[in-house]
C-alpha cells in the first residue's frame, strides 16, 4: 500500500534531557505547525518538491533553530547559510553556500535547480543570483540575533567551534543552537523529495561549508526514499550519509529502516548525527546517535510523532 508521508528535523546534538521548557516548548510547538503545513499540503496534492519546499521555509524562519532567521555565527560574526533540495524522480537538485542577506535559502536552492543548468552556486555569486531572480533578501544584520552573538562569544571564550546543543558551561546548558533543519516527503503516486538548510557551526571558519548543501551527504532523493541529514557535517560528508541509505535500499535490499539505522551507526562515534527519511511506499525512519534529535513525522494511515530523545 503506498501512501503519503512525511518527516521533519529540527537537529541532532548533545540536547540535554533537562532541556529548561522555555527552551524546548517552542521548538516543540513550531515542529508540531511545520508538520501540520506540510500534513496539509501533502493532502492538498501539492507535489512533495513543493511540501518540503515548503516546511523548510518555515523551519528557516523560526528563530530557534539554526537555519535562516536563527543562523548561528561565523569567528567573524557574519552569517553564512547553506541549503540544498533534491527531487527524487528526475534527481534535480540545486544547492547553495555563503548566503548573508536571502531570507530564505531553500528557495534560492530551488531557484539554482530550476532556473541554471548547474546545481551548487555560492557565496557572491549566489548572492547576485538571488538578486537577480527577485529572491526575497534582507540586510544581514536581520539574521545576527542577540542570542546568537552571546553563544558566539561563549564559544569565543571556550576558544572551540560549538555545535549543536554542546554547551561548554552547566549555566548555559541546551542554549547553543542546533544545526540543522530539513523535511523529507511523499505522496501517495510515489513521488519524493528533500531539502535542508542550516547556519552551519557557532565559530566555524568564514567559508566552511558543511554537509547540508552536499547533495548525498546531507540531503539525498532518488526512486526509492528521500533522505535529510543533520549533527557534525564533515562526518557526514566523510559517511556520504543521506546517499548510503539510498545504496543500501538498492544494492543490498535492506528496507528503510535498516538502512537508515545503519547509516547513521556508520557515520562515526555517537554523537555524530541523524537523518529522517521516507520511502517511495510511505515508511518513515528518524534515526539518530546523538543524544536527541527534534523530529516530527506523519503518515497517510494515521501515524503521528513528535519527539526530541528516544522514546525507550
Amino acid at each position: 500500500m503506498v501512501g503519503w508521508a512525511i518527516a521533519l528535523h529540527g537537529g541532532a546534538g548533545d540536547i540535554p534531557i533537562d532541556l529548561p521548557d522555555e527552551r524546548r516548548i517552542p521548538r516543540e510547538t513550531a515542529l508540531r505547525h511545520c508538520l501540520d503545513l506540510g500534513v496539509s499540503a501533502l493532502k492538498s496534492g501539492k507535489h512533495p518538491l513543493d511540501v518540503t519546499e515548503l516546511v523548510v521555509r518555515e523551519l528557516e524562519n523560526h528563530p530557534d533553530f539554526n537555519a535562516g532567521k536563527g543562523s548561528v555565527l561565523t569567528a567573524q560574526g557574519t552569517v553564512e547559510m547553506e541549503a540544498s533540495i533534491m527531487d527524487g524522480k528526475t534527481k534535480s537538485c540545486g544547492a547553495v553556500s555563503g548566503l548573508t542577506t536571502v531570507i530564505n535559502p531553500v528557495s534560492l536552492a530551488r531557484l539554482v535547480m530550476e532556473k541554471t543548468p548547474h546545481i551548487y552556486l555560492a557565496f557572491d555569486a549566489a548572492e547576485a543570483f538571488a538578486r537577480a531572480h527577485g529572491a526575497e533578501t534582507v540586510d544581514s544584520s536581520h539574521f545576527i540575533t542577540p542570542e546568537n552573538i552571546a553563544r558566539l562569544k561563549q564559544a569565543k571564550e571556550f576558544n572551540r567551534v560549538q555545535l549543536d546543543y554542546t554547551a561548554p558551561t552547566p549555566e548555559i546548558r541546551g542554549d547553543s543552537q542546533i544545526g540543522t533543519v530539513g523535511c523529507v516527503a511523499v505522496d501517495s503516486a510515489g513521488n519524493l523529495a528533500s531539502a535542508t538548510s542550516t547556519g552551519g557551526y557557532v565559530n566555524k571558519m568564514v567559508g566552511r561549508i558543511g554537509d547540508t548543501p552536499v547533495i548525498g551527504a546531507g540531503t539525498y532523493a532518488n526512486h526509492l526514499c528521500a533522505v535529510s541529514a543533520t549533527g557534525k557535517g564533515e562526518y557526514i560528508i566523510r559517511a556520504t550519509v543521506a546517499r548510503e541509505v539510498a545504496a543500501l535500499m538498492e544494492y543490498k535490499g535492506l528496507s528503510l529502516t535498516e538502512a537508515a539505522a545503519y547509516a547513521v551507526e556508520q557515520s562515526g562515534p555517537r554523537g555524530t548525527c541523524g537523518v529522517v527519511a521516507v520511502s517511495a511506499n510511505g515508511e518513515v525512519a528518524m534515526p539518530f546517535n546523538t543524544t536527541g534529535m527534534f523530529r516530527a513525522c506523519a503518515t497517510e494511515d494515521g501515524y503521528t510523532e513528535i519527539a526530541i530523545w528516544p522514546k525507550n
